[in-house]
């Protein structure tokens, strides 16, 4: 059988249906649909996808057989209308409008009244004895046929409207008479003839097929491109186009057109929403050329319609089981429906309706939870800039962490912390952050970096933070010593304000006023719903109680990442840990010598030891201070450490808490500003000399694969003993309060098993001197991060020691593609124009390399201990499509960011809709 290309609609019945949408697009199977239903549909007949997909393939060339399929339905159109396209007594007009399989409101095109010429003009004034209507139809035929088929500049056609209505001393086309019209139209024609070089067609097949000709090149405009592409639409053969029969707002008093909503797509309330227009064509609703009136004004005007209208909308929603959004005409009383859709809404409104339908019996909980997309649950969350205000967008960012902020502009940690306590709202704005920042990033309303990507330390902590963030904005060039930055030619100065939007990236120059979240009983109860359905166990990131308590608010039921580093920037704790870090190193190259001669004097004759022995012992001697201050400094952060524990421990009752060890190399704890290091050189009272050459000498040339980890706790091992004493006497302390307790303590960088079992000995050595001293028994495990591909591979070997395996998937993923991955935003972006690329592998788990290391590394380590529990902590656990991959290879739990929560439990839940759940058979 030869493919069918043309599937036709009307008279009450229907070739196609609503679940044809791949092949008929949204519109065309919707109005199918309706026809089938009963609802009043101007007929006409649905050219498929599968022949846009056709045209682009063979070089913008039909397929065979289309122009007779073309042609049947059209006679077929003909018939059932009573009327000729192009006749001159009784002419049929048609709209040929776009319908992709996805919703693409206004991205592709559509032209009105098609079938107009002289003769069409003449005999349906004489047919409908409306001249005016007649007249304002050609106008408008010509207008969207010159602009959308033929590509002349819409505005060219307004100036002449324009110049008319101001001859006429009217305000709106509704006002302008037949002969005015006549006269518009006419210097129309001259207008398409001077731009396209050919007088404006007067065969209606001509217009009809150059119409469709349009609409298929449409799929590829530029505008219909860039929305597939925020949307990530993908796999569609193309747009539809539908040929449907005219009917004419624009006939009279007793004539409208106009656009409604099942329910109010704004709040969600379960109230008809909508406008209309009198004497207009739907484009007018559109253009904004006349102010609608409300829907609850078409009661008064004209009733018996209105009540119709109503009783369709409830029909379609009822149908569809989802809120509507409607265009409709009204032709001298007659009411049509000419589209129905599910409509676009606001996050809060889609909540509130997905819990009302639920609650009305309309859908079930599970279609409840699919309904919403829950990455946009980050409008509930964040504040959002007032859709209505006037932006100056000056550059744009990678939206690094969402959520909208004004305030001043400032350069350093320093400066927004000071300003902050004068209760100044700021935006910290630096070329890239480091830990030394801390103070100034969480003092601020929102980050600024020029570089840096999604998984960048301003990245991460802001998101930790719950802080607007927008990073690796290239074309902002900061300038420290003048206090400005510069973009696109203009200067912003220390104190100008600025606002950031952490959701989109872009960045704007003044106060833009924002709207603060609020969340209602509807999102607590889909919350609900989704945790009776979802597998996953959902933790939080968490590095403070403050942040632990608004994650355990928002429904973690743990913490899978507790970074320990972060909490070394604390109020009197730097300064510990500036000297730990700086005597650290004469520590280990002393501890080294004294070994070295020791050993030696063990090989040689007494004589020859003498010499060895007075060496070992000045050596001893120059330990001494040194190690005083190491060991002095250690003591020191000890309190501080399980001080911070017992808080986060207390918060988290009842609920694990894994805490990752020092993970950073030392040299980010020290300043590298000249300004920093004169400062910490004057409070330790050391020359700044000493402070330089220490920083110089911790200086690694790729430090992301040098000293950090446990690659720290093999070689200052009184470290990470420091933390896990200060882990476990906390456990103890909040244990004998009453306060259940569940320590996991994760191993950094692991890439060998003997590293982990050395450093797994010490931990057990220190937590169990600690139990017998505090007499108290507490559980805990010992496990670690995966984020090394040599980790992965050969999980086997170290799921002999480890309890529980965590995937680092930030590290994994830099590992693995061999990307900075605080420098990606210089050419990731490039690969994703060039479709080198298909998301950014830090954003979105990269499934095909990546996530293979993390399915083996499962595996593998379940393979030696099938109970062994494991977990994502890199901020990935709050991307919904690696969430839905942590599900399917069969992970026990993701972690993520306090205020993705929410996002993470929706999206597990959805998750368990999709597919059944795998646990280590992948």
């Amino acid at each position: 059988m030869s493919p069918k290309f043309v599937y036709f609609f009307g008279g009450g019945n229907a070739e196609g249906k609503a679940d044809m949408k791949h092949l008929l697009g949204g519109k065309g199977a919707n109005l199918a649909e309706m026809t089938n239903i009963g609802i009043p549909v101007p007929p006409g007949f649905t050219i498929t996808t599968e022949v846009c997909d056709a045209y682009y393939k063979n070089n913008q060339r039909y397929p065979e057989g289309l122009d007779r399929e073309v042609e049947q339905n059209l006679s077929r159109l003909e018939k059932l209308m009573g009327a000729k396209l192009g006749d001159a007594a009784n002419p049929l007009l048609v709209s040929v409008r776009s319908g992709a399989a996805a919703s693409m409101p206004g991205m592709m095109d559509t032209v009105l009244n098609l079938g107009l010429n002289p003769d069409a003009v003449a005999g349906l004034i004489k047919k409908t004895g409306n001249e005016r209507f007649v007249w304002d139809a050609y106008r408008r035929f010509i207008t969207m046929f010159g602009d959308v088929v033929m590509g002349v500049k819409r505005q060219a056609f307004e100036d002449v409207l324009d110049k008319h209505k101001k001859k006429a001393r009217v305000k709106t086309d509704a006002e302008l008479t037949a002969e005015q019209l006549k006269i518009i139209s006419e210097e129309f024609k001259v207008i398409y003839k001077k731009n396209t070089r050919e007088a404006f067609p007067n065969d209606p097949k001509v217009q009809l097929q150059k119409a469709i000709d349009a609409v298929f090149s449409s799929w590829n405009n530029p505008r219909a491109v860039k929305y597939r592409q925020l949307y990530e639409i993908k796999g569609l053969l193309g747009t539809a186009v539908n040929v449907q029969a005219m009917v004419f707002g624009n006939m009279g008093a007793r004539s409208a057109t106009g656009v409604c909503f099942t329910r109010n797509p704004s709040t969600g309330e379960n109230k008809f929403y909508g406008e209309f227009l009198n004497n207009a064509q739907g484009e007018d609703v559109v253009a904004g050329i006349r102010t609608p009136e409300p829907i609850d004004s078409l009661k008064k005007e004209m009733p018996e319609v209105y009540k119709e209208l109503v009783r369709y909308k409830n029909s379609l929603e009822t149908h569809f089981k989802d809120v509507q959004d409607i265009e409709f005409t009204i032709q001298e009383g007659r009411l049509f429906i000419l589209q129905t859709r599910n409509g676009k809404r606001t996050t809060q409104a889609a909540v509130r309706i997905a819990v009302d339908m639920v609650n009305e019996g309309l859908i079930d909980k599970k279609t409840a939870i699919g309904r919403i997309n829950p990455s946009d649950l980050d409008q509930l969350l964040h504040p959002t800039f007032d859709p209505k205000a006037k932006k100056e967008v000056i550059a744009v960012g990678l939206p690094a962490s969402p959520g909208a902020a004004t305030g001043k502009v400032v350069f350093s940690a320093e400066d927004a912390e000071k300003m902050a306590e004068k209760k100044e709202k700021v935006i910290l704005v630096r070329t890239e952050t480091s830990p030394e920042d801390i103070g100034g990033m969480h003092a601020a309303r929102g980050i600024l970096t020029t570089r840096g990507g999604m998984t960048s330390h301003a990245a991460v902590v802001a998101r930790g933070m719950g802080k607007c963030c927008v990073a690796g904005c290239g074309t902002v060039h900061v300038d420290y010593k003048s206090q400005v930055f510069k973009v696109d030619g203009k200067v912003v100065k220390r104190g100008d304000y600025i606002s950031i939007d952490g959701s989109t990236g872009q960045v704007m120059m003044g106060q833009v006023p924002t709207i603060e979240p609020r969340l209602s009983g509807d999102f607590a109860a889909l919350m609900v719903w989704a945790d009776e359905i979802r597998k996953l166990k959902v933790r939080t990131n968490a590095d403070t109680p403050t942040d632990a308590k608004k994650a355990r608010a928002l429904g973690a039921e743990g913490i899978g990442l507790c970074r320990t580093e972060h909490m070394f920037f604390g109020e009197n704790r730097i300064d510990s840990v500036r000297q730990m870090i700086l005597s650290a190193p004469d520590v280990k190259s002393l501890k080294s010598k004294i070994s070295g001669l020791e050993k030696e004097i063990a090989k040689v004759s007494n004589h020859k030891s003498v010499v060895l022995e007075k060496e070992l012992a000045k050596a001893k001697k120059e330990l001494k201070e040194p190690l005083a201050l190491y060991l002095s400094s250690l003591k020191k952060l000890l309190p501080m450490q399980r001080r911070d524990f017992e808080q986060i421990f207390t918060v988290m009752d009842g609920l694990p808490v894994t805490i990752r060890l020092l993970d950073p190399p030392l040299h980010e704890f020290l300043p590298q500003e000249d300004h920093n290091q004169k400062e910490m050189a004057k409070q330790m009272k050391i020359s700044l000399k000493d402070v330089q050459e220490k920083v110089a000498a911790l200086h690694e040339l790729n430090p992301m694969l040098g000293h950090r980890g446990c690659r720290l706790g093999i070689t200052y091992p009184e470290i990470y003993d420091m933390q896990v004493q200060a882990i476990i006497e906390a456990a103890c302390n909040v244990k004998k309060k009453g306060i259940s307790v569940y320590p996991e303590i994760m191993l950094p960088i692991i890439s060998t098993e003997q590293e982990f079992s050395v450093l797994k000995d010490s931990v057990n050595k220190v937590a169990k001197e600690t139990l017998q001293k505090k007499g108290v028994q507490v559980d805990y495990m010992v496990g670690t991060m995966i984020e090394l591909p040599r980790a992965a591979l050969i999980a086997d070997k170290i799921a002999k020691h480890a309890e529980f395996f965590s995937f680092g998937t930030n590290d994994l993923t830099q590992m693995t593609f061999g990307f900075s991955r605080d420098d990606v935003g210089s050419f990731v972006p490039d690969y994703l124009e060039k479709g080198l690329l298909d998301k950014d592998p830090f954003q979105v788990l990269d499934q095909e390399g990546t996530g293979r290391l993390v399915e083996i590394g499962i595996k593998e380590g379940r393979s030696t201990r099938p109970e062994l529990k494991v977990g994502i902590c890199g901020e990935h656990g709050g991307n919904p499509q690696t969430i839905s991959f942590c599900h399917k290879v069969g992970m026990d739990y993701v972690s993520c960011s306090p205020f993705r929560v929410p996002i993470a439990r929706l999206a597990a839940a959805q998750a368990s809709l999709q597919q059944p759940l795998s646990r280590s058979t992948v």
